[in-house]
């Protein structure tokens, strides 16, 4: 095994103390992530875009990018890599405010934006409990 393979085979994600006092956003973008299509195993290519406003956290970036690293070789939909990277980065961070944007490459001529963010959230969990 190289080392690369083995860094992210046992990478952790990271998170460092914000000793910030001010309140600021974080934008990161890795433009190039890869994962396999669970039902053909062709790779999907996407750019991954990440919005946060930190509260006691901010993500170590060298463990981030492994991580995202860790789904080239994951057979997984759209949808829940891009799921997997928020619960993944919310539970670490627990920030004041998350966005995760999935841009992927077309294939077959179909375009695919997944987004998620803390105010969906808010709306989904007020809408659950509303038909309670």
């Amino acid at each position: 095994m190289r080392y690369g393979e083995e860094a992210i085979l046992n990478n952790q994600l990271e998170r460092w103390e914000n000793k910030n006092p001010f309140t600021f956003e974080i934008d990161i973008e890795f433009s190039e992530f890869t994962c396999l299509c669970p039902r053909s195993g062709y790779p999907d290519f996407a750019t991954i875009r990440i919005k946060y406003i930190p509260d006691k956290y901010v993500i170590e970036l060298k463990s981030f990018k492994l991580f995202l690293n860790s789904f080239r070789n994951k057979y997984i939909s759209h949808e829940d890599s891009i799921n997997e990277i928020y619960a993944a980065l919310s539970n670490c961070l627990q920030p004041k405010f998350l966005e995760v944007i999935g841009d992927f490459n077309p294939r077959g001529n179909v375009k695919t934006i997944i987004k998620i963010d803390s105010k969906i959230q808010e709306a989904g969990f007020e809408k659950n409990n509303k038909r309670q």
